[in-house]
């Protein structure tokens, strides 16, 4: 095993945002001894930067795949790999949306872009990536950048019914991902996390038969597949179990801490 990569909510992160004492001395360990660590998330690179430093990865030459895969980094933020979407096609499904029941919240890497302020779940996204907010009155008009994503916060109870209404909608290139039980993105199709995650490989020279990885929603099955050892949390979706090697305990009971200690 040469590295190790990590979802973080509902994975590395326990239901309260946090790492847990276990598990971040398990990681901590893993890297004394030469394993790399990758934080492999839907989130902006900026909303990793507080697992990474917690983690101490800057000193172990960590990785931060940001973006479902859209951009991967060192430690350091040095980027290794970089794919946006069409900035005019994002203006496109933008306003396609603007029929849907669903809050999307657009950022720059620096900032979060919205047209409420108290919509669901924004106020949190900000929070949990240390991310200031902006308000806009048109984000499809006012859009001056291209995104990796369009993330969309949506009803639990309804998500995935909307999701299907709108998967069919999307131009070539394109899809929709479900990253909790609350957002969905749309995001190049060609972009996963298990794409990312043979980048990251080629980025430091191994093979993805050397790395474990770790997840518990939609978007971390291609990962889970890609790696040598797929590790689903007893939390995941049946899915997402079906989809890896191995289950371990649920990211409230130091999952990944007692997978390390089984392999």
């Amino acid at each position: 095993m040469k590295l190790i990569a990590m979802d973080l909510d509902g994975t590395l992160n326990n239901d309260r945002k946090m790492i847990d004492p276990p598990t971040r001395e398990a990681l901590l360990d893993a890297q004394r001894r030469g394993i790399r660590l990758l934080l492999a998330s839907a989130r902006p690179l900026h909303g990793l930067f507080r697992e990474r430093d917690l983690l101490e990865m800057r000193s172990f030459g960590g990785l931060l795949m940001a973006y479902n895969g859209g951009l991967i980094t060192d430690a350091s933020g040095n980027i290794l790999s970089a794919d946006r979407m069409d900035r005019e096609q994002a203006r496109q499904i933008l306003r396609m949306l603007e029929s849907f029941p669903v809050t999307p919240i657009l950022d720059d890497g620096e900032r979060f872009y919205v047209t409420n302020p108290d919509g669901y779940m924004v106020q949190t996204e900000c929070r949990t990536n240390d991310m200031p907010l902006t308000l806009m009155s048109d984000l499809a008009g006012g859009l001056s950048f291209a995104p990796f994503k369009i993330l969309m916060s949506v009803d639990p109870s309804v998500i995935g019914e909307i999701q299907n209404r709108i998967a069919p909608l999307l131009p070539a290139g394109l899809t929709i991902v479900r990253t909790a039980p609350f957002y969905m993105e749309v995001i190049p199709a060609h972009i996963n996390k298990g794409v990312g995650l043979l980048k990251a490989c080629e980025a430091i020279g191994i093979d993805p038969s050397e790395t474990v990885a770790f997840g518990d929603s939609e978007n971390d099955i291609e990962m889970l597949r890609i790696a040598g050892i797929g590790i689903a949390m007893a939390n995941a979706d049946q899915k997402v179990k079906n989809a890896a090697d191995r289950v371990t305990l649920s990211n409230n009971d130091n999952g990944i801490a007692a997978a390390l200690r089984n392999l």
